[in-house]
């Protein structure tokens, strides 16, 4: 499951016709530093296309969906770290996946790790 914590406004680079995405984030997980070696706790975040207007997507705070947030490799892009300005360059992305297609990707990375 995956909770629907905010909603951004964007505008559609051919038609200028402005649309709304939903954030969504999935639950608490552990990661380990690379850089210290200690856990923290993190969740990912995506951003979903919707048909929805402000009105709708202000209501929808809170909901839940069924679903999970997955790292999906990407195009390299830079990204500057809010905090510190540090840029990065980073080589995945985060997107939401719904239930089922989400169950498909568990078992064919269970049937790498068998073979």
């Amino acid at each position: 499951m995956v909770t629907i914590i905010d909603y951004k406004a964007s505008a559609n680079k051919e038609t200028g016709e402005e649309f709304f995405s939903l954030i969504v984030q999935g639950g608490v997980e552990t990661v380990k530093s690379k850089e210290t070696g200690r856990s923290y706790l993190t969740a990912r975040k995506a951003y979903v296309s919707s048909t929805f207007n402000e009105v709708t997507c202000k209501g929808l705070i809170g909901s839940q969906i069924p679903g999970q947030v997955v790292k999906v490799e990407a195009d390299p892009y830079e990204y500057e770290i809010p905090d510190s300005g540090e840029v990065v360059t980073l080589r995945h992305q985060y997107v939401f996946v719904e239930e089922e297609e989400a169950k498909v990707k568990e078992n064919m990375i269970e049937s790498q790790l068998v073979n």
